[in-house]
């Protein structure tokens, strides 16, 4: 089983980096803006998507001036217009993301959503944020003997995802740094 996994968490991870390549670093480009300027990189994650809140606070090698999203009452702080913020989420047709982007995209902060894409829906989250970068984990990797599907790594793929950024930001930071 591990090793369809693993071949399968590999083939995920190689999709997104031959096609979303130029999403992240478009997006990596949008977030750093708060950061060479007076802004905060905010962060939100659905439901266990929260740990890459917590990998972005909380590892050794935390993001440069990031916070939660999300209050210790789960409300949406007060931002900024300098601020950006990092919206994680399974589907891009989830209610809750899309309900807090467009409270973000009301308040003109600029928004970068990570999610799956699903083709065919009325509406999604890469309508409403300002950039999207599609996470392409759709169902789950592993076929089963009973025709059902198991092993949803979305936390996983969420994290190639924030590190994929995370890096860019990083290289873009020091470039600026650089040309100072």
């Amino acid at each position: 089983m591990m090793k369809i996994f693993t071949t399968q968490l590999t083939g995920h991870f190689n999709r997104i980096l031959d096609q979303e390549d130029m999403n992240i670093e478009e997006s990596a480009r949008l977030l750093a803006g708060a950061l060479i300027g007076e802004g905060t990189l905010y962060i939100y994650g659905c439901k266990e998507l929260h740990g890459v809140v917590l990998e972005a606070l909380t590892s050794t090698e935390p993001l440069v001036r990031a916070e939660a999203l999300l209050d210790e009452a789960g409300q949406i702080k007060t931002l900024s217009p300098e601020d950006r913020v990092l919206l994680f989420t399974y589907r891009s047709t989830d209610e809750k993301a899309i309900s807090i982007a467009k409270k973000l995209s009301d308040q003109g902060i600029q928004t970068v959503g990570v999610s799956a894409l699903i083709k065919n829906a009325d509406s999604g989250l890469q309508e409403i944020t300002d950039l999207h970068v599609d996470a392409k984990l759709r169902q789950p990797l592993i076929p089963g003997d009973d025709g059902e599907r198991y092993g949803f790594p979305a936390l996983m793929t969420s994290l190639y995802v924030y590190y994929a950024l995370s890096f860019t930001i990083k290289e873009i930071l020091t470039e600026y740094e650089d040309d100072l």
